[in-house]
């Protein structure tokens, strides 16, 4: 009986406290490795950085001096040098720690020896970033944050930057128009494209932007944003009046930007520009962000006067692409479908396309078309992504760079409202009233009496 006691005074909290813990790393990832996970990682590090560090090929020989100084004071084995390691810095994601490196070694070397890495400190990823020269740092994230997803509570976002997902290193993957100003972004039916896409709404609804939409599903993806859009197009027929107005608008900014460089002698230099974005704030146009959805309607064509309007407004949208970045118009093309069948200029308007989003797609056409020229490996992650991981995306530019990243879910009622909560902030361009939506007026709900109404006794 004793024995039994002791055994459930003794095993009753440690199997508690096993199934608490057991039961956060499941649910609760987050505080899992805020309060068992982080201590544990911590200690391998500075238990086994040295042998890690010889294991995985990052050390060089000492120098001479080290040598000497070595014999000098001890009798201990002269050992290979490691990577100068520096102050590890907790976060509640991971760690990050800086490593100098040693001559003769390259980033390459530490990145190749990622997942080694992975595996000998219990961590589930690690990645490499160059910060100068001579000096790397190491982020490792001690869960899967793409299961579910939680943005930072604070990101460093300025004006045509929208904080939109969550990078599979824990850090927030920006959309940033002023560095990549055009991005095609494809998704089939339930891969999170519209979410990506409300995030980019709702990001863009609080700045001084014009937002425009050509929806060719009938506006149900952009409609209900209307109290916050300039112009709306809900059909081919909308959109091919629609897209000339834009090329006369970037037109008429260039004819602007064309008479400030009416270089007077006393000029100054930095008054001297080329784009909109030099031109002082009282001058300057309000940038414009032009949403296509489904962009593959654009190229459908059935009769030989719908192909004379398809190759039309085909070369709008690349003359906006090749030239509206220094007018302050940037395109955001999206659609379930894009190769080069679609038709003439499907890969003319690819190529002026920066960024890339790809969510998960049909076929493996449409992912090489999104990221074949950036990198045969962000085409077989895109490949890989699961039906049952909506939002989940490869996201990278024609640098080569990319990564995984996943959108927070945001509910459309949400993303509507806050469209309305901005409307105010729609700018005045005469030339695009006449495409100006019809906001829908929210019914008023007649309120009820104030004294309820009490039967009159017999």
């Amino acid at each position: 009986m004793t024995d039994l006691t002791t055994l459930l005074e003794v095993g009753g909290p440690v199997a508690a406290v096993g199934g608490g813990a057991a039961y956060a790393r499941a649910k609760h990832p987050g505080v899992y490795w805020s309060t068992v996970g982080l201590p544990i990682s911590t200690a391998r590090l500075l238990s086994s950085y040295g042998s890690v560090m010889e294991a995985c090929g990052l050390t060089v020989a000492p120098t001479r001096l080290r040598v000497l100084a070595v014999k000098a004071t001890t009798r201990r084995e002269v050992r290979p040098v490691p990577p100068r390691r520096g102050i590890i810095r907790p976060t509640s994601t991971g760690l990050r720690l800086r490593l100098r490196l040693a001559p003769g070694q390259e980033p390459a070397d530490v990145a190749a020896s990622a997942e080694r890495l992975r595996h000998a400190w219990g961590v589930h990823a690690v990645y490499v970033t160059t910060i100068k020269p001579g000096v790397v740092e190491l982020r490792l994230v001690g869960f899967d944050v793409l299961r579910r997803v939680r943005m930072p509570r604070r990101v460093d976002a300025e004006f045509l930057q929208v904080p939109v997902a969550l990078r599979e290193d824990a850090m927030p993957f920006i959309r940033d128009y002023r560095t990549v100003p055009h991005q095609l972004t494809l998704g089939a039916t339930l891969s999170g494209k519209s979410m990506y896409l409300r995030h980019l709404i709702t990001g863009l609804a609080s700045q001084p932007v014009a937002l425009i939409g050509i929806d060719c599903k009938r506006g149900v993806e952009l409609a209900p944003f209307a109290s916050r859009l300039s112009a709306l197009a809900t059909e081919p027929e909308q959109a091919a009046d629609l897209l000339p107005v834009l090329v006369k608008e970037m037109e008429d900014r260039y004819d602007l930007i064309k008479a400030r460089q009416g270089i007077a002698p006393n000029t100054p230099a930095e008054e001297i520009t080329s784009d909109v974005w030099g031109l002082p704030d009282s001058e300057r146009p309000v940038p414009i962000v032009l949403f296509v959805d489904e962009v593959a309607e654009l190229f459908l064509v059935a009769t030989r006067k719908d192909e004379e309007r398809r190759d039309e407004m085909v070369t709008q949208l690349i003359r906006l692409a090749q030239l509206g970045r220094a007018a302050g118009i940037y395109l955001e093309v999206c659609g379930q479908r894009f190769g080069a069948e679609l038709g003439k200029g499907a890969t003319m308007l690819r190529a002026q396309l920066t960024g890339r989003v790809c969510h998960r797609v049909n076929d493996e056409a449409s992912a090489k078309m999104a990221l074949g020229d950036i990198a045969p490996e962000a085409v077989t992650a895109a490949c890989a992504i699961a039906p049952e991981q909506p939002g989940l995306a490869v996201a990278g530019d024609t640098s080569g760079g990319w990564s995984r990243i996943r959108t927070p879910y945001l509910s459309l009622g949400d993303a509507a409202e806050t469209c309305r909560e901005w409307a105010h902030l729609v700018p005045d361009l005469p030339a695009l009233k006449p495409f100006r939506p019809d906001v829908p007026v929210r019914p008023v709900e007649a309120p009820g009496p104030a004294v309820r109404p009490r039967p009159v006794a017999d």
